[in-house]
């Protein structure tokens, strides 16, 4: 008969008096299980387990109930009969089920929603990837190879102005971009390699600086595989993408894998898109010591497209063109990026680690686009080129420190980190169909540098849990104009200090009642800092999050919460330049609430809804929109698994009506767009289609308020110009295990 968990007990002397116990929590597979929930139910005494699986639970006797939950395990008690100083645990995994949810009290348990949507709806294209997080919607404007445009709480984050984007760790934001602040590209994580997600919203985070505004979100990948497979995908508009992961390694100490995606398309455009996408990913990690643990992380990703870019509605309504035709169809562009990522995490005693990543990745961009059509040049068209080689190198180093007092407990923690951006021939140039440069713009090499240190103490008291914290980041930017006669470097250098106040309050392990409230930031690009020195260089954000998560039943999980946000500056984009220039400042509050149901063991449903209201400080009544920001949005699903191998899920999303400009006279349209999957699964074989926009609803995907003018226009017009959301669109998927 095969036990629920095994318990090893190594007895290094006996008392019954109360002390303190440590222990591993592993899956069947041997794979140290993080986060789990350690309870004794006896005191009421809580831990979790760290990304070893190993925990500390402190005054614990004989006779007590220990009580270890997780997500998708079978929740176990166990009685301690003897007094250990190891506790070894083996969960037993199981179809998820809200029933094993525990509200635990961490400073950031928002992860819930995202642990349930993983294991009820995997990711499984690049689209969904940024869609996990609730609240957060996404937009693609040029071919399906630029970054996505990113809207959350309010904000038209553009590329990823005001998130902040990591990977294992690992930076996504392009600091100074040659498109756009922050610019956040995806592109190179294999939907199917991501595990967990961690994700807050606000400038909360003590370990999270530039860009830390909106929030941030940390996709954690796979760290071993359970099996090998081999992956076919094929739908309309000539898409195809093949996938392969491969177990090279799979032990108790040592785990590696690789996995290699290809992906073409030509979209549902008039113009074929021609995109295809190249990624390579390898992943090894294992444990040198007991207390030594050692990660390596190498992967590559190119890209290619060609893109119809945003329509006018004039010409659309007028029978110019359809709405997947285009008007200049020679727009598109290239990307690549390497990367390379070392982890190395030392336990140096029960109560102390210290966690160090090392990362160098080498980045090339280049996008041509048509904002204005023939404003600028009536002749040969207002087309630009921006093009960047970028390396960045970097590391992290975080500390901490465990420990008990006889009225609470806690935890300190400690960290600094340096990333070194060296982007040389950042271009902006006016060219002729993509091969003819008629103008340089700008030109010129970037140095930016950020040094970044934080210090905060996590303090449990009964049921109550305070966070207070302060971060420093110091930036140094350098820039070296090449259109200038005589070389000359620029540079300015600049500090924030952020403090940061969160507290906790759970009542039980159904409920968490938070308040948190800090201070964030985005820096400006270095070409805007260098040359207009009255800017400002770090603008600063102050918000704070009134909330709780509730568990009113064990198959429900709600998380409501009222929340503030005040920006000393905010970024414009202008279409015309194809940059963003700094404005004015803003505030913003609103409301999120995110609901998971399980009405049966087969069945779920998720409901995420956000209102805010955004307005900019310094402007008149009327005319204080914030362009494109988000008002109202709205995503529902009902997931179903099946212990027979079926699956499925049906989802909406819905995005309001919002205005495209300051006065709220140009209107960017909402939309509500439905998909479709459903598959089964055998022990080797899974089966399965996958359909956008089930409906076939006309939507627009992105849209702008532009000023523009076509080659027959003698005025310039300033209306909506939009990419259309793709149509119906079906593909199927196969995919063998061995």
């Amino acid at each position: 008969m095969k036990l629920a968990f095994y318990i090893f007990f190594f007895l290094f002397g006996y008392s019954i008096n109360a002390q303190t116990i440590t222990g591993k929590i592993v899956d069947e597979k041997q794979k140290p299980i993080q986060e789990a929930y350690i309870l004794n139910k006896s005191t009421d005494k809580h831990s979790h387990s760290n990304e070893n699986g190993d925990f500390t639970l402190e005054n614990v006797s004989i006779g007590d109930i220990i009580q270890i939950s997780f997500v998708g395990y079978q929740t176990q008690q166990i009685e301690i009969k003897n007094l250990s100083n190891t506790l070894y645990i083996i969960l037993i995994e199981k179809a998820i089920n809200l029933d094993e949810i525990v509200i635990s009290p961490k400073i950031n348990a928002l992860h819930i929603i995202t642990d349930i949507d993983i294991q009820t709806n995997p990711v499984n294209s690049s689209q969904d990837v940024l869609r996990k997080l609730p609240g957060l919607f996404i937009g693609q404007h040029a071919g399906g190879g630029k970054a996505e445009q990113i809207f959350l709480r309010g904000f038209d984050i553009d590329h990823g102005t005001d998130i902040n984007i990591t990977v294992d760790g690992l930076p996504v934001n392009m600091a100074s971009h040659a498109h756009g602040q922050g610019y956040a590209d995806l592109h190179f994580v294999i939907p199917e390699t991501i595990e967990k997600i961690d994700f807050g919203k606000g400038p909360y985070y003590q370990n999270k600086g530039n860009f830390t505004t909106a929030g941030y979100v940390d996709f954690m990948t796979k760290e071993r595989l359970d099996q090998s497979f081999i992956k076919l995908e094929s739908g309309q508009f000539d898409t195809y993408r093949l996938l392969g992961m491969f177990n090279l390694i799979n032990s108790n100490k040592h785990n590696a894998y690789i996995a290699t995606e290809f992906l073409s398309s030509d979209g549902p455009f008039e113009s074929p898109q021609n995109f295809n996408r190249t990624n390579l990913f390898g992943k090894y990690s294992g444990y040198l010591t007991s207390k030594d643990r050692l990660g390596v992380t190498i992967s590559h990703f190119d890209s290619k497209w060609d893109a119809s870019g945003q329509v006018p509605q004039r010409a659309v309504d007028s029978g110019l063109i359809s709405r997947f035709g285009s008007i200049d169809d020679t727009e598109g562009g290239n990307t690549s990026r390497n990367n390379v990522l070392v982890n190395y995490d030392k336990t140096i005693d029960e109560n102390t680690t210290i966690r160090n990543k090392v990362y160098m990745s080498q980045y090339d961009f280049e996008l041509y686009s048509n904002f204005t059509f023939f404003l600028e040049d009536p002749i040969n068209g207002d087309q630009i080129k921006q093009k960047e080689n970028r390396i960045i190198y970097g590391f992290n180093s975080d500390y901490e420190e465990s420990f008990l007092k006889e009225k609470f407990k806690g935890s300190w923690q400690a960290g600094i980190s340096l990333r070194n951006d060296q982007s040389k021939k950042v271009e902006l140039s006016h060219t002729l169909n993509r091969t003819e440069v008629l103008e340089q713009i700008q030109l010129g090499n970037i140095n930016e540098t950020n040094l970044g240190a934080y210090l905060g103490t996590t303090i449990d008291v009964n049921k109550w849990t305070f966070n207070p914290s302060v971060r420093l980041d110091y930036f140094n930017f350098q820039y070296n104009d090449a259109l200038l006669t005589t070389y000359k470097t620029q540079e300015e250098t600049k500090a924030i200090v952020s403090p940061k106040f969160n507290i906790l309050y759970n009542p039980s392990e159904q409920l968490q009642l938070y308040l948190k409230t800090g201070k964030g930031f985005h820096s400006n690009d270095t070409r805007v800092v260098v040359t207009e020195q009255d800017k400002k260089t770090l603008p600063a954000a102050y918000g704070f999050d009134l909330g709780y998560i509730w568990k009113p039943t064990p198959k429900m999980v709600v998380n409501m919460a009222y929340w503030y946000l005040y920006l000393d500056q905010e970024f414009v984009y202008v279409g015309d330049a194809g940059v963003v220039e700094p404005s004015g400042k803003t505030h913003r509050q609103g409301i999120d609430l995110s609901y998971r149901y399980q009405p049966t063991n087969w069945l779920f449903w998720n409901l995420d809804a956000n209102y805010t209201y955004a307005r900019s400080i310094d402007e008149p009544k009327g005319e204080d929109y914030i362009p494109l920001a988000p008002d109202f949005t709205l995503v529902s699903g009902l997931n179903f698994i099946f212990k027979s191998g079926l699956y499925g899920s049906i989802n909406a999303r819905h995005l309001a009506d919002r205005p495209a400009n300051e006065d709220n006279s140009i209107v960017a349209k909402g939309y509500t767009v439905t998909d479709f999957n459903a598959g089964y699964k055998w022990e080797k074989i899974s089966l399965g289609i996958q359909i956008q926009n089930l409906f076939d609803v006309e939507w627009n995907e992105t849209q702008f308020a532009t000023e523009s003018r076509l080659q027959s226009e003698s005025q310039p017009v300033e209306e909506i110009h939009f990419t259309p959301g793709t149509p119906f669109f079906i593909k199927a998927m196969i995919q063998y295990n061995f």
